[in-house]
């Protein structure tokens, strides 16, 4: 995880999820910063809200790193993807992309949000123990393995193999 690369990864696995529990794969993504993921259930059916009741803008997209999924997710097995927006093998870790760090992909852009994921409940079902105490070990909170997640700050399109990359 460590030697994940800083800036300029290329993104896969762009992944919506319409409905709890459901994803499709697709090869391009628009996200805009009112919407979040249109037709996503982030606007519907978030699973953290802001104080007046809207659904919080820092868990609108979601990266996954590429080396975390590759070592807990198979396409060819029976376990269901974890539903972030995208992977990208880049280092995740508060230090090199703190909170507040804009990130460009496609013709978006993302805000690293202050909102931490530390793995549900859910991620301990599907992929087991060991992968779900891995990822909430307190001595690897700072690498957020478990996903980084960020606010669209400008509306755009992304697509498989477009480059995630720091401004």
């Amino acid at each position: 995880m460590l030697a994940a690369p800083k800036d300029g990864a290329a993104i896969s696995h762009l992944c919506l999820r319409p409905v709890r529990n459901t994803r499709r794969f697709v090869d391009e993504i628009r996200l805009t910063k009112a919407q979040g993921i249109p037709g996503e259930r982030w606007a519907t059916q978030p699973w953290l809200r802001t104080i007046d009741g809207t659904p919080h803008p820092g868990i609108q997209v979601c990266i996954i790193p590429q080396r975390v999924l590759d070592l807990v997710w198979s396409s060819e097995e029976d376990a269901l993807h974890p539903g972030d927006t995208f992977a990208a093998d880049i280092d995740t870790s508060e230090s090199n992309l703190p909170h507040g760090q804009l990130l460009t992909v496609g013709s978006a852009v993302l805000r690293v949000s202050d909102v931490f994921n530390d793995a549900c409940v859910k991620w301990k079902a599907r992929y087991g123990s060991d992968a779900f105490d891995w990822i909430r070990a307190p001595e690897h909170r700072a690498l957020r393995l478990r996903g980084l997640l960020c606010s669209v700050e400008q509306d755009g399109v992304i697509g498989t193999g477009d480059k995630l990359r720091k401004v």
